[in-house]
Protein backbone atom coordinates (compact mmCIF):
# COMPACT_ATOMS: atom_id res chain seq x y z
CA UNK A 1 0.00 0.00 0.00
CA UNK A 2 1.31 3.92 -0.97
CA UNK A 3 1.35 6.43 1.19
CA UNK A 4 -1.20 8.44 -0.60
CA UNK A 5 -3.61 4.89 -0.74
CA UNK A 6 -3.17 4.71 3.22
CA UNK A 7 -4.10 8.41 3.00
CA UNK A 8 -6.72 8.38 0.86
CA UNK A 9 -8.68 5.33 3.46
CA UNK A 10 -7.75 7.27 6.70
CA UNK A 11 -7.93 10.74 6.03
CA UNK A 12 -11.52 11.22 7.03
CA UNK A 13 -10.36 9.90 10.49
CA UNK A 14 -7.22 11.81 10.51
CA UNK A 15 -8.88 14.70 9.89
CA UNK A 16 -11.74 13.99 12.50
CA UNK A 17 -8.82 13.62 15.21
CA UNK A 18 -7.10 16.71 14.06
CA UNK A 19 -10.59 18.64 15.01
CA UNK A 20 -10.91 17.47 17.99
CA UNK A 21 -7.13 18.19 18.94
CA UNK A 22 -8.11 21.67 17.87
CA UNK A 23 -10.73 21.71 19.72
CA UNK A 24 -8.92 20.64 23.36
CA UNK A 25 -5.93 22.55 22.16
CA UNK A 26 -7.82 26.40 21.85
CA UNK A 27 -10.46 24.94 25.16
CA UNK A 28 -6.97 24.13 26.93
CA UNK A 29 -5.37 27.54 25.90
CA UNK A 30 -8.20 29.96 26.88
CA UNK A 31 -8.64 27.91 30.41
CA UNK A 32 -4.77 27.72 31.04
CA UNK A 33 -4.46 31.80 29.87
CA UNK A 34 -7.27 32.08 32.40
CA UNK A 35 -5.89 30.16 35.54
CA UNK A 36 -2.32 31.58 34.94
CA UNK A 37 -3.82 34.93 34.97
CA UNK A 38 -5.53 34.48 38.78
CA UNK A 39 -3.13 32.42 40.25
CA UNK A 40 -0.19 34.48 39.22
CA UNK A 41 -2.21 37.68 40.75
CA UNK A 42 -2.99 35.97 43.71
CA UNK A 43 0.40 35.14 44.23
CA UNK A 44 1.94 38.53 44.19
CA UNK A 45 -0.66 39.39 46.88
CA UNK A 46 0.35 40.59 50.17
CA UNK A 47 -2.43 38.82 51.81
CA UNK A 48 -1.34 35.49 52.82
CA UNK A 49 -5.15 34.04 52.77
CA UNK A 50 -5.19 35.25 49.15
CA UNK A 51 -1.37 33.87 48.48
CA UNK A 52 -1.53 30.37 49.33
CA UNK A 53 -4.04 29.11 47.39
CA UNK A 54 -2.12 29.87 44.38
CA UNK A 55 0.92 28.84 45.78
CA UNK A 56 -0.32 25.42 46.54
CA UNK A 57 -1.92 25.00 43.02
CA UNK A 58 1.14 25.83 41.38
CA UNK A 59 3.26 24.02 43.22
CA UNK A 60 1.04 21.09 42.75
CA UNK A 61 -0.06 20.95 39.07
CA UNK A 62 3.73 21.64 37.99
CA UNK A 63 4.84 19.32 40.74
CA UNK A 64 3.30 16.39 39.81
CA UNK A 65 2.89 14.51 36.21
CA UNK A 66 0.28 16.02 34.20
CA UNK A 67 -0.60 11.80 33.36
CA UNK A 68 -1.62 11.53 36.93
CA UNK A 69 -3.59 14.68 37.57
CA UNK A 70 -5.61 13.47 34.12
CA UNK A 71 -6.05 10.12 35.62
CA UNK A 72 -7.27 11.81 38.82
CA UNK A 73 -9.79 14.03 37.41
CA UNK A 74 -11.07 11.27 35.25
CA UNK A 75 -11.23 8.76 37.79
CA UNK A 76 -10.71 9.46 41.07
CA UNK A 77 -12.95 12.93 41.72
CA UNK A 78 -16.29 10.38 40.15
CA UNK A 79 -15.75 8.92 43.39
CA UNK A 80 -15.83 12.32 45.70
CA UNK A 81 -19.14 13.08 43.61
CA UNK A 82 -17.41 14.70 40.56
CA UNK A 83 -17.98 13.45 37.19
CA UNK A 84 -16.65 14.96 34.07
CA UNK A 85 -17.11 13.85 30.68
CA UNK A 86 -13.86 12.67 28.99
CA UNK A 87 -13.73 15.80 26.35
CA UNK A 88 -14.04 17.89 29.08
CA UNK A 89 -12.01 15.82 31.81
CA UNK A 90 -9.47 16.29 28.87
CA UNK A 91 -9.05 19.74 28.57
CA UNK A 92 -9.62 20.82 32.31
CA UNK A 93 -6.63 19.09 33.51
CA UNK A 94 -4.42 20.17 30.41
CA UNK A 95 -5.16 23.96 30.92
CA UNK A 96 -4.78 23.58 35.02
CA UNK A 97 -1.46 21.79 34.28
CA UNK A 98 -0.18 24.31 31.84
CA UNK A 99 -2.22 27.01 34.04
CA UNK A 100 0.60 26.29 36.81
CA UNK A 101 3.30 26.88 34.40
CA UNK A 102 1.85 30.32 32.88
CA UNK A 103 0.85 31.64 36.34
CA UNK A 104 5.08 31.50 36.73
CA UNK A 105 5.19 34.00 33.59
CA UNK A 106 2.66 36.12 34.93
CA UNK A 107 4.14 37.01 37.98
CA UNK A 108 7.68 37.30 36.26
CA UNK A 109 6.15 39.32 33.96
CA UNK A 110 4.90 41.77 36.15
CA UNK A 111 7.73 42.11 38.52
CA UNK A 112 9.38 43.04 35.15
CA UNK A 113 7.41 46.58 34.52
CA UNK A 114 10.00 48.88 36.19
CA UNK A 115 9.20 50.49 39.30
CA UNK A 116 8.82 54.02 38.09
CA UNK A 117 5.71 52.74 36.05
CA UNK A 118 4.42 51.54 39.21
CA UNK A 119 4.87 54.82 40.86
CA UNK A 120 3.48 56.83 37.64
CA UNK A 121 0.25 54.75 37.90
CA UNK A 122 -0.13 55.44 41.59
CA UNK A 123 0.59 58.84 41.07
CA UNK A 124 -2.38 59.08 38.90
CA UNK A 125 -4.70 58.55 41.70
CA UNK A 126 -6.05 55.31 39.36
CA UNK A 127 -7.03 52.46 41.87
CA UNK A 128 -5.02 49.09 42.29
CA UNK A 129 -7.31 47.52 39.85
CA UNK A 130 -7.40 50.00 36.62
CA UNK A 131 -3.40 50.60 37.34
CA UNK A 132 -2.88 46.64 37.16
CA UNK A 133 -4.96 46.64 33.56
CA UNK A 134 -4.27 49.96 31.93
CA UNK A 135 -1.09 50.54 32.65
CA UNK A 136 1.25 47.49 34.19
CA UNK A 137 -0.59 44.57 32.50
CA UNK A 138 -0.19 45.74 28.82
CA UNK A 139 3.55 46.02 29.70
CA UNK A 140 3.88 42.60 31.36
CA UNK A 141 2.74 40.92 28.36
CA UNK A 142 4.65 42.56 26.32
CA UNK A 143 7.32 40.75 28.99
CA UNK A 144 5.39 37.72 28.57
CA UNK A 145 4.21 36.88 25.29
CA UNK A 146 7.48 34.90 23.98
CA UNK A 147 7.97 32.45 26.89
CA UNK A 148 3.81 32.10 26.28
CA UNK A 149 4.49 31.21 22.90
CA UNK A 150 6.85 27.98 23.84
CA UNK A 151 4.21 27.38 26.20
CA UNK A 152 1.30 26.87 24.01
CA UNK A 153 3.36 25.12 22.14
CA UNK A 154 3.48 22.62 24.81
CA UNK A 155 0.42 22.31 25.51
CA UNK A 156 -0.73 21.30 22.24
CA UNK A 157 1.61 18.31 22.26
CA UNK A 158 0.24 17.60 25.78
CA UNK A 159 -3.34 17.14 24.55
CA UNK A 160 -2.04 13.77 23.07
CA UNK A 161 -2.73 12.67 26.39
CA UNK A 162 -6.05 13.00 26.39
CA UNK A 163 -6.19 10.07 24.23
CA UNK A 164 -5.16 7.92 27.16
CA UNK A 165 -9.25 8.66 28.58
CA UNK A 166 -10.17 7.51 24.54
CA UNK A 167 -10.84 10.80 23.84
CA UNK A 168 -10.44 10.77 20.20
CA UNK A 169 -8.36 13.09 19.22
CA UNK A 170 -5.53 12.69 16.63
CA UNK A 171 -3.37 10.32 18.78
CA UNK A 172 -6.14 8.44 19.66
CA UNK A 173 -6.77 7.85 15.61
CA UNK A 174 -3.23 7.12 15.06
CA UNK A 175 -3.46 4.13 17.49
CA UNK A 176 -6.45 2.87 16.31
CA UNK A 177 -5.40 3.42 12.95
CA UNK A 178 -2.16 1.58 13.49
CA UNK A 179 -3.92 -1.32 15.89
CA UNK A 180 -6.07 -1.79 12.11
CA UNK A 181 -3.57 -1.56 9.88
CA UNK A 182 -0.02 -2.33 11.33
CA UNK A 183 1.60 0.61 9.52
CA UNK A 184 3.52 2.16 12.26
CA UNK A 185 5.44 4.58 10.37
CA UNK A 186 2.37 5.87 8.50
CA UNK A 187 -0.23 6.41 11.09
CA UNK A 188 2.20 8.48 13.41
CA UNK A 189 4.07 9.49 11.05
CA UNK A 190 0.97 11.86 9.63
CA UNK A 191 0.31 12.45 13.21
CA UNK A 192 3.80 13.69 13.41
CA UNK A 193 3.01 15.73 10.58
CA UNK A 194 -0.12 17.48 12.04
CA UNK A 195 0.95 18.63 14.92
CA UNK A 196 4.40 19.77 13.57
CA UNK A 197 2.16 21.84 10.92
CA UNK A 198 -0.50 22.81 13.79
CA UNK A 199 2.70 24.32 15.90
CA UNK A 200 4.07 26.05 13.09
CA UNK A 201 2.01 27.26 10.57
CA UNK A 202 -0.76 28.56 13.43
CA UNK A 203 0.79 28.60 16.92
CA UNK A 204 3.87 30.35 15.91
CA UNK A 205 2.59 32.65 13.59
CA UNK A 206 0.20 33.90 15.45
CA UNK A 207 2.17 34.42 18.63
CA UNK A 208 4.88 36.32 16.20
CA UNK A 209 1.77 38.28 15.31
CA UNK A 210 0.61 39.62 19.01
CA UNK A 211 4.26 40.40 19.75
CA UNK A 212 4.30 42.66 16.86
CA UNK A 213 0.75 44.10 17.74
CA UNK A 214 2.00 44.66 21.43
CA UNK A 215 5.52 45.83 20.56
CA UNK A 216 3.82 48.68 18.31
CA UNK A 217 0.83 49.57 20.79
CA UNK A 218 3.57 50.27 23.44
CA UNK A 219 5.70 52.06 21.05
CA UNK A 220 8.17 49.63 21.11
CA UNK A 221 8.42 49.12 17.26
Amino acid sequence: MTYWEFLSENGGRFFDGTLTTAAQFFLSAIFAILFALIAGLMKLSDNVFVRSPAVVYIEIFRGTSLLVQLYWIFFVLPLFGITLEKFTAGFIAVSMNLGAYGAELVRGGIQSVPKGQWEAAYSLSMSPAKRMWRIILPQALVNMLPPWGNLLIELLKATALVSLISVADLMFEAKQINGSTFLSAQAFGTALIIYYIFARLIVTPFMRWMERVMARKMGRV
